[in-house]
C-alpha cells in the first residue's frame, strides 16, 4: 500500500478527514523551507503538497507566484526540490509527499530521469496542472508504472461527460478545485461545494480533497465535513512571504489542521 493510500485508510478508520498543506519548495530559501516542511507533520499535516517553482505558474494567484519568484531567486530548481524531499525523508518515511507544479521543468529534466530521481527521493504523488488526460502517455502512465500516484484536478466546470475522462488514470486522491480561477482569491463555500463532492464520489472510490479558497480554521472545518480532505496553500505561503518565523507559520498550520480534524 502506498503512503497516500495508507494515510487515507488510517484517517478513515479514525473518522477524520485529511489536512493537506501546500508549501513552495525553496521559499524563502532551501534551509528555512526544509525546517518548515520538517515541522508540518507535528503540526497536524497529513499530506504535504510541495510546489516545484516555475517561472510561469498560470494556475496560481499572487501569493504563490511570489513564492515561486522567491524560491527561484534563491537558486531553487527541480533537482533541488527533489533534494529537499530526500532530506525530509531522512527523518520521516511515512508522511506522503505530493509534488505540484508544471510539466516544463520535468520535460527539461527528462521524464525517465525525473521519475527515477523522484522515486529515489521519496515522492509519492504528482499534480501537474498543465497535462490534461489526453496527454497521459507523457507522464501519468509512466509515473503509474513506477508506483507514483498521478493526482488529477477536477473543477466546477468538469461536467458529467468530462468527469470519466479526467478520472480514468487518476490515483491517490482526486483534487477538487472549489472555485473558478486562480489560487488564493475567493473564499470556498461548503454549501456550494458539497453537491459537487458528492457527484465526484459517486463516480469514484478515490478520496476527494478540496482546495482553493480555504484560508481559515473555520473554513477548513466546514470543507473537511463534506470531503475527505481540505487543502490550504496560499494562506500559509502568504505568511512565509511576510517573513513570519518558522514557529509562527507552523502555529498557523496547526490551527488549520485542528479545524480540519475537528
Amino acid at each position: 500500500m502506498s503512503r497516500i493510500a495508507a494515510k487515507f485508510a488510517s484517517l478513515k478508520a479514525e473518522g477524520k478527514s485529511a489536512f493537506v498543506s501546500y508549501i513552495m519548495a525553496g521559499d524563502p530559501d532551501f534551509d528555512t523551507c526544509l525546517e518548515i516542511v520538517r515541522g508540518l507533520p507535528a503540526a497536524g499535516v497529513d499530506v504535504i503538497e510541495l510546489g516545484a517553482p516555475f517561472t510561469d505558474p498560470m494556475a496560481d494567484g499572487p501569493a504563490i507566484q511570489l513564492a515561486a519568484q522567491r524560491a527561484l531567486g534563491a537558486g531553487m530548481t527541480l533537482q533541488r526540490t527533489l533534494d529537499l524531499v530526500r532530506a525530509f525523508r531522512e527523518g520521516d518515511n511515512t508522511t506522503p509527499i505530493v509534488l505540484m507544479g508544471y510539466y516544463n521543468p520535468i520535460y527539461a529534466m527528462g521524464v525517465d530521469a525525473f521519475l527515477t530521481e523522484a522515486m529515489d527521493a521519496g515522492v509519492d504523488g504528482l499534480i501537474v496542472v498543465d497535462l490534461p488526460p489526453e496527454e497521459d502517455a507523457e507522464l501519468c502512465l509512466p509515473a503509474a508504472a513506477v508506483g507514483i500516484d498521478f493526482i488529477r484536478l477536477t473543477t466546477p466546470t468538469t461536467d458529467d461527460k468530462r468527469l470519466p475522462k479526467v478520472m480514468q488514470n487518476t490515483s491517490g486522491f482526486i483534487y477538487y478545485v472549489s472555485i473558478n480561477g486562480i489560487t488564493g482569491t475567493a473564499e470556498a463555500d461548503a454549501s456550494v461545494i458539497a453537491p459537487e463532492v458528492a457527484r465526484i464520489k459517486a463516480a469514484s472510490d478515490l478520496p476527494v480533497c478540496v482546495g482553493f479558497g480555504i484560508k481559515t480554521p473555520a473554513t477548513a472545518q466546514a470543507i473537511a465535513a463534506i470531503a475527505d480532505g481540505a487543502v490550504v496553500g496560499s494562506a500559509i505561503v502568504q505568511r512565509i512571504g511576510e517573513g513570519q518565523s518558522v514557529s509562527d507559520v507552523l502555529e498557523f498550520v496547526a490551527e488549520l489542521a485542528d479545524g480540519a480534524h475537528s
